[in-house]
């Protein structure tokens, strides 16, 4: 396991994740962060975990590295087998296969997109409906393949293990899950048994279950045999209306296990104490953020995009000259944002290369999320970590969780966006209260709060 801190304190707890999106990766760096040796383990495994995040399926399917040696790496998005005379085509959001002029398969590649690492094919029939997905993993292997009725739904899912067998294969109608291991076949009637066997057989039945979601993980949690309540759920959902049932069995003490519950966003935290959900177990609980870099308080200011629609850009500046604003996008710029070259202060990047988008991140001190269309290299969040103080426009805005709510205006207010782009350039007091609210809004959190769980 990756240790960062130099003194790791070892937990007797794992985390258990439903997937490795961004909010369970936030929460594993936090534990990280804090030192706290904590075994991360996924269920839903994409294929491209890092190295220190076990997979419940993967566990069962051995090596990849070993098996496949110096071929071990990712698929580029044409290097995937295809018959005869079809065409493999890709740009930097996806890829497509073709039969002359009929679509025959869909590459989706892993984050980030711009690589075009291959992780999912979707194959469809003469109808163009999919009929089969492939699932390839950060080895370049093919480890998985879903099968899909004619109507395009799910039948079941079968996993290779790194020497070709088939090693599991899920029926997504009755449930079932059946694990080939040696020469034992094991039959288990639904996921949450399948991962409960995976527990026992990493030795982590005696450990305390962190958990970020209330199905199968929630469901593990609940089956265990335990003498007192010791696990805690990590609440990441947005705010909503009322109490999830499996949440509200916590609070009324029917769970076996779960005595906690830390809410990781401000505004669901707040919305379920007005739900009534009692305090003495909802507690509100952040991140601990690895932020790499303080702020200079350089007047520099960064907008990555893939788009010429650049809210109010030539307005602020205009109205901000003695901003300099840096404008990189992964993709070649149409000729009206390459017209934004005429400004003294501005900056394009057409085609930024991976090194100059990371040095643009070191250099600028301030982060607008004024684009349209989707966000590129998960900017705004890489953004706050470089303690740039963002500003955003409620039409544009990507990542409202890294956005504090005095910095996100109508885009018909862009004039006083402009002004307090202004007070923070004037005044660095002024600059480290708004990077300190910022701070507050993504519940910045400390280490010894990650300890004393």
């Amino acid at each position: 396991m990756d240790r960062i801190a130099k003194n790791i304190i070892e937990s007797d707890a794992i985390l258990l994740l439903d997937n490795y999106g961004k909010d369970s990766q936030a929460l594993h760096t936090s534990f990280k962060q804090a030192g706290v040796g904590c075994p991360a383990v996924v269920v839903e495994d994409d294929g491209f975990l890092p190295d220190d995040v076990m997979s419940v399926y993967g566990f069962f399917l051995g090596d990849f590295q070993a098996a496949l040696g110096k071929q071990a790496r990712p698929r580029y998005f044409n290097e995937i087998t295809v018959p005869k005379y079809w065409e493999i085509s890709g740009t930097n959001s996806g890829g497509r296969v073709q039969d002359l002029c009929q679509e025959r398969g869909r590459v989706f590649y892993a984050e980030p997109l711009h690589k075009r690492l291959v992780k999912i094919v979707d194959w469809m029939d003469g109808q163009g409906v999919v009929r089969s997905s492939d699932h390839y993993n950060r080895y370049g292997a093919l480890y998985g393949r879903t099968v899909f009725n004619a109507k395009g739904q799910k039948v079941n899912k079968a996993y290779f293990s790194a020497d070709g067998r088939e090693a599991i294969v899920e029926n997504f109608v009755t449930g079932d899950i059946i694990l080939n291991e040696g020469d034992e076949v094991r039959i288990f009637p639904n996921k949450t048994e399948f991962v409960i066997y995976f527990l026992v057989r990493a030795r982590f039945t005696q450990s305390r279950i962190f958990f970020n979601s209330l199905s199968t993980p929630f469901f593990v949690s609940n089956r265990l045999k335990s003498q007192s309540k010791r696990d805690i759920l990590f609440w990441q959902e947005p705010a909503r209306d009322d109490i999830p049932g499996n949440m509200q069995s916590i609070f009324n003490g029917e769970a076996s296990r779960t005595a906690a519950v830390m809410v990781q966003k401000k505004k669901s935290y707040d919305k379920l104490v007005s739900l009534g959900a009692p305090k003495g177990i909802v507690r509100k609980l952040g991140f601990l953020y690895p932020f790499s870099r303080e702020n200079a308080y350089q007047p520099k200011a960064l907008v990555c995009t893939n788009s010429d629609r650049i809210e109010h850009c030539e307005d602020l500046v205009k109205s901000l000259p003695q901003m300099h604003f840096h404008i990189a996008a992964l993709t070649e710029m149409s000729p009206k944002l390459m017209g934004m070259d005429a400004y003294s202060n501005v900056s394009l990047y057409p085609g930024v290369k991976t090194a100059v988008l990371d040095e643009l991140f070191e250099t600028c001190d301030y982060y607008l999320d004024i684009n349209h269309e989707p966000e590129i290299v998960s900017a705004v969040q890489k953004a706050f970590l470089h303690n740039h103080l963002i500003f955003a426009f409620q039409e544009t805005m990507h990542n409202a969780d890294f956005v504090a709510e005095e910095h996100r205006y109508p885009a018909s207010g862009w004039e006083r966006m402009r002004k307090d782009i202004e007070a923070a350039m004037a005044d660095e007091e002024k600059l480290e209260g708004m990077l300190l609210a910022q701070k507050n809004a993504a519940l910045a959190e400390t280490a010894e709060k990650y300890r004393g769980l």
